[in-house]
């Protein structure tokens, strides 16, 4: 039997990952993430796998975030029975994501059927099946092999995008190697270790969500930061940030530590309005040996908290987020979602978006068909809640943020490895323009071949 793999998520769009790889006589998944955008488009595509779950021998799981482990309690009501491999931190992290998903679709079904519509509302998952999929973990440290099967090893890298993530190198026998990048981070983003480079290998299936943009140096972040807050102070305003929970809102507490110890920027009210916030950071708190150098230097070894300081407020209940809208003076809010589609970031945004003295600060990527996109395309006006508002509030983008590698950075990653033996990259994980430009760019530095993958194709490799 040969080696093949198809993708039936996040081929030719950015969410939904999910790759189904055939080698020799096992069938394993890499990753298995939601669709995210419009809601019944989405919700209609997430309740279909285009394969049986009950004759998948595994998951290797690359990464916590959203739309690539948050179907995997799904897979696993659905008849899945094997191993789910990760890094410890990815397990703890998706755990955490993959409850705060159930929650939502809880709530959001409570909401809906109230609206009496033809159709109840069912949740994908709820947060009995999430709790029961856990059981189905198996946590290996970065460069510890593994078996996913009898006959194909594994081993996780270092991908440098949020806590835990990873690069998985496939060992498939006879000296025949597939690397699949997950998503690949940022050297020097704070907190967490810059990625690894991975062994030469035959084929690579690569994330292209940057491949036609460059990021600002991330050496610009705490100036730019600094000038947002100024600016937005000068003018009596509040600074509203859409933040995913787990990596970026911590990217942005470790910033304003920083800012605040050095005195670049005063002493204004800092509020996490995110319970979900609250617990990834503190699982950031376990996790100390995925922190890089710089931050053992400046916090660890001085029996410091990066995660906390005199400023910051941690809100965890209803009542304490409410409270944050009654304040009259300059003040920071970080909540999530990160690209505006469910949580308390609908409410901040509500409350302040049509006050021009407000600043909204976009720190992340955001997909077609959000509202975090829509707010970032400075769309006049904007639906939330099912009501219309205007954005009047002044809107700030930073790409000096962005947890994802840019085209420069893959070029370097993919440009490490002997490019005689690599015979194809394909791109997954990125808009139609993102893909041809990532293809050009790898095409460039003597990559053979460069191929877009299709959704829901077969493709062979061996």
């Amino acid at each position: 039997m040969g080696i093949k793999f198809a993708s039936y998520g996040a081929a030719r769009e950015v969410t939904g990952s999910n790759h189904l790889f055939q080698i020799n006589d096992s069938r394993f998944l890499v990753d298995c993430g939601m669709f995210q955008g419009k809601r019944i488009p989405s919700e209609e595509k997430n309740r279909i796998f285009h394969y049986d779950p009950a004759s998948i021998d595994a998951v290797v799981l690359t990464h916590a975030h959203c739309d690539h482990s948050c179907r995997i309690p799904y897979l696993v009501m659905k008849g899945f029975k094997g191993n789910i491999f990760s890094t410890p931190a990815t397990r703890d992290i998706a755990g955490l994501i993959m409850a705060d998903t159930a929650h939502i679709q809880e709530k959001d079904a409570e909401w809906l059927n109230k609206k009496k519509n033809p159709v109840p509302f069912a949740p994908l998952f709820g947060t009995k099946d999430v709790l029961n999929c856990l059981n189905n973990f198996v946590t290996i440290s970065y460069g510890r092999k593994f078996f996913v099967s009898d006959s194909v090893e594994c081993c996780f890298y270092n991908a440098g995008h949020i806590l835990g993530s990873s690069t998985a190198v496939f060992d498939c026998g006879q000296n025949r190697k597939i690397a699949f990048t997950g998503d690949l981070g940022r050297p020097g983003t704070p907190i967490i270790h810059d990625p690894e480079f991975i062994p030469d290998v035959d084929y690579l299936i690569c994330e292209a969500t940057y491949g036609n943009r460059l990021h600002d140096p991330i050496e610009d972040a705490c100036r730019q930061l600094t000038e947002v807050i100024h600016e937005t102070i000068a003018r009596g305003g509040k600074i509203i940030i859409p933040a995913f929970a787990v990596e970026r809102t911590q990217d942005i507490i470790y910033y304003l530590h920083l800012l605040i110890d050095q005195k670049k920027i005063p002493k204004i009210e800092i509020f996490v309005d995110s319970p979900m916030a609250f617990n990834a950071t503190s699982i950031f708190r376990v996790h100390q040996e995925c922190y890089d150098e710089k931050v053992n230097e400046q916090f660890i070894m001085q029996n410091k908290n990066p995660f906390g300081f005199d400023n910051l407020h941690y809100t965890t209940n209803v009542a304490e987020s409410k409270k944050i809208n009654d304040l009259k003076d300059p003040c920071i809010i970080i909540s999530s979602s990160g690209m505006c589609e469910a949580g308390r970031i609908l409410h901040h945004l509500k409350n302040n978006i049509e006050n021009p003295r407000n600043t909204i600060l976009i720190v992340g990527y955001m997909a077609e068909d959000t509202l975090g996109r829509k707010i970032a395309n400075r769309e006049p006006e904007v639906k939330i809640f099912g009501q219309s508002y205007k954005l009047r509030a002044r809107v700030k983008i930073l790409n000096t943020f962005s947890a994802h590698a840019d085209y420069k950075d893959v070029m370097k990653f993919v440009g490490h490895m002997n490019l005689e033996r690599l015979k194809k990259v394909f791109l997954i994980h990125g808009e139609d323009d993102a893909l041809a430009a990532m293809g050009e760019h790898l095409l460039s530095i003597g990559v053979k071949e460069v191929q877009t993958v299709e959704p829901n194709v077969e493709y062979s490799l061996f």
